[in-house]
């Protein structure tokens, strides 16, 4: 029999396909990619492109213009300052000074008087003292609280009444013959040299830092504002030199007339902040050096009386060692206090600018020179023994060393009058230059922008 051959059996069932994973989501395009590619779609096209660049360029000229009218306010605000609050605070700090040196000086010369001491002197140092007191509230008002300038006037406010105390004992011994009075005026002189006038340096000197603080926020170039309105005007170049490429026109009005604002506002800026830099500077170094020159001067001139008047009341007893000898502690402060008036009258003629100004400053070295003399004849005759006729040289009604002293101070104060006018000239003609700067500056900006966005508009109206 034949083989049968084998049946298939039946079919397999079909196997399942393995589950397959879903696709990942793509990543969702964040706002600023999907904007740069609309911004890169339409840079490939011209009206696209005129967009972008009238956007760039009203941008760059607000910038412009923004930029201007903060830093043209910072420094007029500076300049402002120099002029109306810090000048006039360092020189209320010197008048303080002055005050407090001259009141030691009068009550030096009325204590000399004894008995004598006209009603003139006693008035002068009252109102040094009434003097002082204002000055230090107007310091006060004008002090940060709790900043070391306000420390300072509290310091002087403390010690004025002590002082004034010390000297009203000592007036009062002196009339009644005591010699314990004299104790008292010296105790007086030490309280004002090593506490009070020191103090007062220091408020002076701390004002006169605030006053180069404001100079130097006021004069420096605003070079930020000057790159941007070269980069400004470049941009507006090489704007209308494109438009004359593609259309042969040379003239798009609105780029014009940003141009032109540009142009403008960048001249303004360059000119008018150069003027003012010129004037300011002016006023510091004719103003404000010369100043603080006849200050120091006055001051030493002061204190060169004080010492001369308290020569005589401490009648040698105070000393000091000066190498191998020994000599009079007042006398040996008056000669180097002259010593610093003849420096300072030396550098004020030579800051002077004018025969108004160096006039009085002649004039105070002459009268320096004659009151040398005559202290030198005032010495003589008390180291000789003769007590009342060094007096009558030192505090007498004709000839005296106090006749020199007083025409010293009156040229002084001449000359400080004249400075004081040159400042006020010069830094007013400086923050006048800059007036208006912030605003018309800003001002213009706006109208170069929309200059430059109306000239590329009248581009694109040639595309619809």
């Amino acid at each position: 029999m034949p083989a049968v051959p084998p049946q298939p059996g039946p079919p397999a069932p079909p196997t399942a396909p393995a589950p397959q994973a879903p696709a990942p989501t793509p990543p969702r395009r964040t706002a600023f990619a999907e904007g740069v590619d609309r911004l890169r779609a339409a840079a490939t096209t011209e009206p696209g492109r005129l967009r972008i660049i009238g956007a760039f360029l009203a941008l760059l000229v607000v910038a412009f213009g923004a930029v201007t009218a903060w830093q043209t306010t910072d420094r007029s605000a500076a300049a402002d300052d120099v002029l109306n609050n810090s000048q006039p605070l360092s020189s209320a700090a010197a008048d303080i000074y002055r005050a407090l040196a001259d009141a030691n000086t009068a009550a030096s010369s009325g204590f000399l008087a004894g008995g004598q001491e006209t009603a003139a002197s006693r008035d002068r140092y009252e109102k040094d003292i009434d003097t002082a007191a204002e000055g230090l509230v107007q310091a006060a008002a004008n002090s940060e609280p709790d900043s070391p300038s306000a420390q300072t006037v509290a310091r002087l406010n403390r010690l004025l009444p002590e002082y004034k105390g010390l000297v009203e004992r000592a007036r009062t011994y002196n009339r009644q013959g005591f010699p314990v009075g004299g104790a008292y005026l010296r105790y007086a002189n030490e309280k004002m040299q090593e506490q009070m006038l020191p103090a007062a340096e220091d408020l002076y000197k701390k004002e006169n830092e605030r006053l180069r603080a404001d100079y130097a926020a006021a004069t420096p170039y605003p070079w930020a504002a000057i790159g941007l309105g070269v980069l400004a005007l470049a941009a507006l170049a090489w704007a209308q030199h494109r438009n004359y490429r593609r259309t042969n026109r040379v003239l798009n009005h609105g780029l014009v007339a940003a141009t032109a604002t540009a142009t403008v506002v960048l001249l303004w800026l360059v000119v008018g902040h150069s003027v003012a830099r010129a004037n300011l500077n002016d006023s510091y170094d004719h103003g404000v050096r010369s100043l603080k020159v006849l200050h120091d001067a006055r001051i030493a001139s002061l204190k060169a009386r004080g010492n001369e008047n308290l020569t005589l009341v401490a009648r040698g007893a105070e000393t000091v060692k000066v190498g191998e000898n020994t000599v009079d502690a007042y006398d040996h402060d008056f000669q180097t206090n002259m010593n610093l008036l003849g420096k300072g009258l030396t550098e004020a003629e030579k800051l002077a600018d004018d025969a108004t100004g160096e006039q009085p400053v002649t004039a105070a070295v002459g009268n320096m020179t004659e009151w040398k003399k005559r202290h030198t004849d005032a010495r003589a005759q008390d180291e000789n023994g003769n007590y009342e006729a060094a007096l009558d040289k030192v505090i007498g009604a004709k000839g005296a060393t106090g006749e020199c002293f007083d025409s010293v101070d009156a040229n002084l104060v001449k000359a400080l009058d004249h400075e004081e006018t040159e400042f006020k000239q010069a830094a007013g003609d400086g923050l006048d230059a800059m007036s208006g700067l912030p605003v018309g500056t800003a001002a213009l900006a706006v109208l170069g922008a929309a200059g430059a966005v109306l000239g590329i508009g009248r581009r694109l109206s040639e595309y619809r």
